[in-house]
């Protein structure tokens, strides 16, 4: 396993370089629209595995690592939450503030049109997930609160046999075929002109977002390393298969085999933390995306309606904005459509400023999520230290990944 994660980076990267050269040279006529749909057709069906595995793993995580923390369950969801809700809002502010001093020196022209259109699947394997996302995420934490009042030891049994089902799940299923969906993934963006046609019109702003990014991880990882008193960069060292998995798959919850994986290998992370804290930040902590709407909605602004935003306004949308976040699902593109209400209701963006919001936001959507899988360590640091400040037993039953 260990000589495994070694090259899981070097394949991920491998995967990335493969789709982007592979999209550049296939024709856009011929038999380079028979190559493309069948690249289309295999990520869709790999794609349709990855989500339907999703909800086992945050199902095979969540609620046996509940059920472990015992009493202290209740006090540790509540707590996580608000580190969650707080760092993507801080981040929100962070990135308007940025967005109120740098837009306005910007030229920013828009020129969206001219992609070639990815050809439709071959045939369409559906793969429907036993239940939503955030079904599981609920239903993950009343069962496992609900066995803790219960002293359902039947059921917490149960629980730890599918947590290690799962596992066997992921190592032998999710992470092999990442690379593949990966290559599919930039294959696809490649080849119809995303990369060499889009990215370069919002460029700038991308590079000044993707800055924020490791500005606002080096503050995540500094305050949790004070208040752990732990040194960070012992977590964050690992973090680099997690970051190239969130950069291709644009999830967090695909990217969460690997996320546990990488957070596992971290001596500084308490084990029943990793297991509690990174599938539930997954779904819940979205600093990165948060960050990047919230400067790109203003550009956006500026771009089509000659204007930021006022303050008061941004403001609003900021906080509101985190609480959507924490209800988004972790998947390509979740968070700017849980808050598209939040969009056209309070920024009052039309139809083409919403359509552009999309447009660029997917152009570095891999970027944020990689910010927030990144910084998903940084809060299960505070979580194992305020675990050990307050005293709670660590769970002896460990996770080999």
């Amino acid at each position: 396993m260990k000589k495994f994660m070694t090259s899981l980076p070097a394949r991920l990267l491998l995967a990335i370089i493969i789709g982007i050269v592979l999209g550049l040279v296939i024709p856009g006529e011929g038999w380079g629209l028979s190559v493309m749909q069948v690249a289309v057709t295999l990520k869709y069906i790999m794609s349709q595995l990855i989500n339907f595995c999703v909800p086992l793993i945050i199902i095979g995580f969540i609620a046996p690592s509940i059920t472990k923390l015992g009493n202290s369950a209740t006090k540790m969801l509540g707590v996580a939450i608000i580190i969650a809700y707080v760092s993507s809002v801080l981040a929100a502010f962070m990135s308007m503030a940025a967005g109120f001093g740098i837009i306005p020196n910007l030229n920013i022209a828009n020129s969206t049109e001219g992609l070639r259109e990815l050809p439709e699947v071959a045939f369409q394997l559906d793969i429907p997930q036993i239940m939503p996302v955030m079904s599981a995420l609920v239903f993950s934490v009343v069962i496992g609160l609900a066995a803790v009042w219960t002293k359902a030891g039947t059921t917490t049994k149960v629980l730890a046999e599918f947590q290690d089902i799962v596992l066997d799940i992921v190592k032998k299923v999710v992470i092999p075929i990442l690379p593949f969906f990966i290559a599919t993934t930039f294959l696809g963006l490649a080849w119809e002109g995303s990369i060499t046609k889009q990215l370069p019109v919002f460029l700038i702003v991308i590079v000044i977002v993707m800055i924020g990014h490791y500005i606002w991880l080096a503050v995540l990882y500094g305050v949790a390393g004070a208040y752990s008193g732990k040194n960070p960069w012992e977590v964050l060292k690992h973090y680099g298969p997690a970051y190239l998995t969130a950069v291709g798959t644009m999830s967090s919850a695909a990217t969460l085999a690997v996320a546990l994986q990488c957070a596992g290998k971290s001596k500084n992370l308490r084990k029943d933390m990793v297991n509690f804290g990174i599938p539930l930040f997954a779904n819940i902590h979205l600093c990165g995306s948060v960050l990047t709407e919230v400067f790109f909605v203003m550009t956006v602004s500026k771009v089509l309606y000659g204007e930021l935003p006022a303050l008061g306004t941004m403001i609003l949308f900021c906080v509101l904005l985190g609480i959507f976040a924490i209800g988004a699902p972790g998947v390509p593109g979740g968070t700017v459509m849980a808050s598209l209400g939040l969009i056209t209701g309070v920024l009052g963006f039309g139809e083409d400023g919403t359509a552009l919001m999309l447009a660029v936001f997917a152009l570095q959507d891999s970027f944020g999520t990689a910010c927030n899988v990144t910084g998903d360590g940084a809060l299960t640091l505070i979580l194992t230290g305020y675990a050990e400040k307050h005293h709670m037993a660590e769970q002896t039953a460990t996770v080999d990944l």
